[in-house]
């Protein structure tokens, strides 16, 4: 649950920043249900692949993060025919995939800067590169750890805020013709009970199990 949430950025700059490039005929809904679906089929495919290549490296199979990536993929590359190239394909992905996050992740910062402070779009990228370098050298010791508490207590938390403001606070009506903005014919209207009694009650259950299991650990 804490990596379907990490991944779909359900509390996260994605949907704040994609969702304000959409145009008003794009189906809301329908463009969700895709992005759920292909994730979750990329995730059990890259599951898959990584938990018996795991395996064959004698690897721990609760291992995860960058030990994962840096230590283990790359021994396994290194035992198959063709491992330097298919090493060199993964990690250019993989960088292209890191590069493309961090667009989305860092637009919400460097626009409020450019908001708050009138400053053009170079210099508010260069502060906010300046501040996230100086984070980043400071957290890199934990920074497993800090992902972990990310998926499994914060993205969860802000998932279920963000759920009771929009379906609690906001009201029925504005939700309703938020949802149906560039649809052909209403969205069901049995989603606005289901998020608002199912939804939110969820992601507040993640965040005291992740709470929980992290405690007994």
């Amino acid at each position: 649950m804490g990596q379907a949430f990490f991944s779909l950025s359900v509390a996260g700059n994605g949907t704040l920043i994609y969702g304000s490039y959409l145009s008003d005929s794009e189906d809301i809904p329908a463009a969700a249900g895709r992005v759920a679906l292909f994730d979750t089929l990329a995730a059990l495919l890259a599951a898959m692949v990584i938990i018996p290549a795991m395996a064959t490296t004698g690897a721990r199979l609760n291992q995860g993060g960058p030990g994962l990536m840096f230590i283990y993929l790359p021994a396994l590359f290194k035992s198959m025919p063709g491992g330097y190239l298919i090493a060199i394909i993964f990690f250019v992905a993989v960088f292209f995939a890191g590069l493309s996050s961090l667009i989305n992740l860092y637009e919400a910062p460097i626009a409020t800067i450019q908001e708050l402070f009138h400053l053009n779009r170079k210099i508010s990228c260069g502060i906010i590169a300046v501040i996230a370098l100086a984070i980043s050298i400071c957290i890199q010791g934990i920074v497993s750890d800090w992902m972990d508490i990310l998926s499994i207590y914060i993205c969860p938390l802000g998932a279920g805020l963000a759920g009771v403001m929009f379906f609690w606070v906001c009201g029925k009506k504005y939700v309703e013709t938020q949802v149906n903005t560039g649809r052909e014919k209403p969205f069901t209207n049995k989603f606005l009970p289901i998020c608002k009694y199912i939804y939110c009650p969820i992601c507040i259950l993640v965040l005291i199990l992740g709470i929980a299991l992290g405690g007994i650990g």
